[in-house]
């Protein structure tokens, strides 16, 4: 019998689970492949619609799809890497609930971990803002707002009516963007509609963004008059500047200028996942992991890393990809049909390239900005577009299905404003599982 062959994915994003889809097809029915993946969340989420979610748009189980789903022939483990040794070929796991530990074995290891939020060092911004980065995250901005627009309702200090009411947004890029659009609507449309004692004049919105302009990444004529559409929406958008400072109640910047608000919201920045920049391998200056045209970790054959993790450079220009859900997905499939051929013996391995198609973001209700295939498109055109695509790239039909349904629903009636307050979860430290399947077993022992 030949030596069963275990294919190991490190992450539950984009990459790791197209990766996971196109090696199982490959190696249909094959019972001398073992595939595992290990993702610290249960779910695959579609996170380019997360700003929807901040502001109750859509639910959160609209755009989550459970791995084991998506597990036709591979063994899921919901857990949290700890440790990757690529001279032992070991992957250390930490299991969510209860914090055990096991080592999984491999032959052949794909990196997508993502990345973390960067605060820069700043840690009064990292203990006051809100991130935008999980369904967590945004869970917690939409109640944040709703709380916001009940506590303002309820008040007759003027002054504390502001504060209440001034969001703030920190990132110029396609999550600050679309998260300020998304949270802008969300107010000025429920002070309209539930809050009349509020009123709009009391309402602020703020996006700081480093640069010359937003969106820097459509360009510097379509990123101006994306700040034109935010400004006529009634944002305030404040561009060569960043936020240095925080408190409960305001955001400093580094003009000296203080905001007094009770909503920051951070989107200026990732970083390399800590266990990415530990791992015993060459890497970039900034942690992420250096490889080949092939995609292949430097000194490392048998390693495959794509996604935020990775050092992907753009051989036409020089430069390296941007980690966008897009290359992602296309860096999946190069790295799917390269393990595919590495494990069968086939020396026709393929160079990652990768021209972009177009990139796009939405600015709230009906308006959005795009550039397809080089040509700007933008207003009701682009938004129908952005929908249009976002709603056929969603892994399922159900997911297709809910997503339309309540894309529908805001525009026949106004928007949920339930306030669901704080979830209880538990931590078991003393309970063991027991379990008759080995793989089980051998994960828990």
């Amino acid at each position: 019998m030949s030596k069963i062959k275990k294919i190991l994915i490190l992450g539950g994003g984009f990459g790791g689970i197209n990766v996971l889809r196109l090696i199982q097809n490959k190696f249909k029915n094959n019972s001398n492949i073992k595939i595992s993946i290990v993702s610290q969340d249960n779910y695959f989420l579609y996170t380019p619609m997360l700003p929807q979610v901040s502001s109750g748009l859509i639910h959160p189980n609209d755009i989550t799809v459970p791995i084991r789903k998506l597990c036709k022939q591979a063994e899921f483990y919901h857990a949290a890497v700890s440790y990757i040794d690529m001279k032992q070929k070991l992957v250390t796991v930490t299991r969510e609930f209860d914090g055990k530990v096991h080592a999984l074995e491999y032959d052949y290891l794909v990196i997508t971990l993502g990345s973390n939020t960067n605060f820069f060092d700043n840690e009064n911004i990292e203990k006051h803002a809100f991130t935008i980065k999980t369904v967590e995250d945004a869970l917690s901005i939409n109640f944040n707002v709703i709380n916001m627009l009940e506590n303002a309702a309820q008040t007759s200090d003027l002054e504390f009516k502001k504060e209440l009411m001034t969001f703030t947004v920190v990132g110029g890029g396609f999550a600050g963007v679309e998260t300020m659009g998304e949270i802008n609507q969300l107010v000025r449309d429920s002070v309209k509609n539930f809050y009349p004692s509020i009123g709009q004049e009391n309402i602020s919105m703020n996006l700081i963004a480093s640069k010359d302009y937003i969106l820097s990444e459509l360009g510097p004529k379509l990123g101006k008059l994306a700040g034109k559409y935010l400004k006529k929406a009634g944002v305030n958008v404040l561009t060569k500047t960043k936020a240095v400072d925080a408190g409960e109640d305001y955001v400093q910047l580094d003009n000296g200028k203080i905001i007094p608000c009770m909503t920051l919201i951070w989107a200026a920045g990732v970083d390399v996942e800590p266990i990415v920049s530990e791992i015993d391998c060459i890497h970039k200056k900034s942690g992420k992991l250096k490889v080949d045209k092939y995609l292949k970790v430097l000194e490392h054959d048998h390693v495959f890393a794509l996604g935020d993790c990775a050092l992907i450079t753009n051989p036409i220009t020089g430069e390296a990809y941007p980690t966008t859900a897009q290359n992602s997905i296309h860096q999946s499939v190069t790295v799917a049909n390269n393990l595919f051929s590495v494990i069968s013996g086939k020396s026709n391995l393929k160079e990652y390239s990768f021209k972009s198609k177009g990139m796009m973001t939405t600015l709230g209700r009906k308006v959005a900005i795009a550039v397809l295939f080089g040509r700007p498109i933008t207003g009701s055109l682009a938004w129908l577009i952005w929908r249009t695509y976002y709603l056929s790239q969603l892994p399922t039909l159900e997911k297709k299905y809910q997503v339309a349904t309540s894309w529908l629903a805001d525009l026949l009636f106004k928007r949920d404003l339930t306030f669901i307050g704080l979830i209880k979860s538990k931590f078991l430290t003393k309970v063991d599982i027991k379990s008759d399947s080995p793989s089980v077993k051998d994960f828990f022992k």
